[in-house]
């Protein structure tokens, strides 16, 4: 494997969870609600997928224990925001804090325990191509996954009776209502959609990233995939694009330091959350695009008449 193929291997791996969190929170915003909680539920994600992986000896199970962990914790958010109408925001923070703690708590054993890989398919004749061939396929599942969750979600939002009802819930949840649109079932399948995919790209981090345990591993990657939402303008084909462009930076930062290029580590550590804040800020200047792109319904609660 050439050094280039190396360097692009690693984007595509740093880069996948980023867009499946990211996909996840998309159609959970789409539907009108701001789940901050994609962290905790990443973490939550990790944590179960590692745990169930080592008791059951086999990496798969522990990827469907990593979405069905996520898909569970969602639960509570929605149960909390959409039963009892609590603030989503504040919400959603406190779901991260209790991801971060529960996981911690579960996986306290767990710490320093090899883990155990979730080996890549190899898919014949194609994975000989020079160049591209090891990178697109010679992967993990879960890259294929990704993939075809863009596209199943392009899909679903604008060519589909199901997805139009969506959007037209987070446009105005009180319209849909008016027309029979089930407002809260669609929204809390819609928040355990984005939990499942939040599950999911955890996963990816304790199987397949770095095979392993340790406490806090998701390292901020949920607030970037929050950030991916913003970047695409909730366009599920942009995600995959500021995905990959996020996880570029990422990668580029640790090969800057194995290079030993005279800039301190910290900085070269902080460049993918520098490079967040530099595009929300960008992307907040055009305030009427941003205005025509964001969903009028999110973050404000429903409460259907009595």
């Amino acid at each position: 494997m050439t050094f280039f193929e190396a360097v692009l291997l690693t984007i595509v791996t740093a880069a996948t969870p980023l867009v499946i969190a990211a996909i996840g929170e998309l159609v959970t915003e789409r539907a009108g609600v701001l789940n901050l909680g994609v962290e905790g539920m990443m973490i939550m994600g990790s944590v179960g997928a590692f745990v169930a992986a080592q008791i059951t000896g086999n990496p798969y199970l522990g990827l469907v224990a990593g979405v069905v962990s996520g898909a569970l914790f969602s639960l509570l958010f929605a149960f909390l925001t959409l039963t009892l109408v609590s603030n989503q925001v504040a919400t959603g923070l406190a779901l991260t804090i209790l991801g971060l703690g529960v996981s911690g708590m579960i996986g306290e054993g767990y710490v320093g325990v090899p883990g155990i890989r979730l080996l890549p398919i190899e898919i014949p004749v194609l994975s000989q191509i020079p160049y591209i061939g090891t990178v697109l396929f010679k992967q993990d599942i879960v890259f294929y996954l990704s993939i075809v969750l863009v596209i199943a979600v392009n899909w679903f939002l604008f060519r589909s009776r199901a997805g139009l009802k969506l959007r037209s819930i987070g446009d105005n949840h009180a319209s849909a209502h008016a027309l029979g649109i089930n407002v809260i079932r669609t929204r809390y399948l819609a928040v355990m959609f984005g939990g499942a995919c939040a599950g999911l790209a955890g996963a990816q981090l304790s199987l397949i990233y770095t095979p392993q345990w340790t406490e806090s591993m998701s390292g901020g990657r949920g607030w970037i995939a929050l950030a991916l939402v913003v970047f695409a303008s909730w366009r599920p084909w942009r995600i995959l694009i500021g995905g990959y462009l996020f996880g570029a930076v990422t990668i580029l930062q640790l090969h800057a330091q194995a290079f030993g290029i005279g800039v301190p580590s910290q900085f070269l550590s902080m460049l993918p959350y520098l490079s967040t804040v530099v595009v929300l800020v960008i992307i907040s200047q055009n305030r009427r695009a941003t205005l025509i792109n964001t969903p009028a319904s999110l973050g404000k609660s429903f409460v259907p008449d009595r």
